[in-house]
């Protein structure tokens, strides 16, 4: 089955430099095993591609059932050097959310 992340989770998104911070929280617990499975660096490389132009990073945080991304080389140099609309990462949040994951297991939502 097919979930877009905001049904199952909420996100906060800054910045530390050129690198994009975003955290990825389960909206229930039992949604937590989910994001961790499908959530995968890979998959949020993808789904940024020609936005993140450096390696992400995955930090878990199970005991708030959360995952912490670090989108490297993704705000054009940073807030204080960047000409894009977004350079403090403020947006990455959203962008996040509007992900598709295919779920093998069902998700009562």
């Amino acid at each position: 089955m097919k979930v877009q992340l905001i049904q199952i989770a909420h996100a906060r998104s800054g910045d530390k430099g050129d690198t994009g911070n975003v955290g990825v929280i389960a909206r229930k617990p039992e949604y937590y095993p989910f994001l961790e499975k499908y959530l995968t660096v890979d998959r949020v490389k993808e789904h940024f591609a020609g936005i993140c132009l450096g390696k992400v990073e995955r930090f878990e945080l199970p005991n708030l059932g959360a995952l912490n991304f670090l989108l490297h080389e993704a705000l054009g140099g940073g807030g204080t050097r960047s000409l894009k609309n977004d350079a403090q990462g403020k947006t990455l949040s959203s962008v996040m959310l509007r992900m598709q994951l295919e779920i093998n297991e069902t998700i009562l939502l």
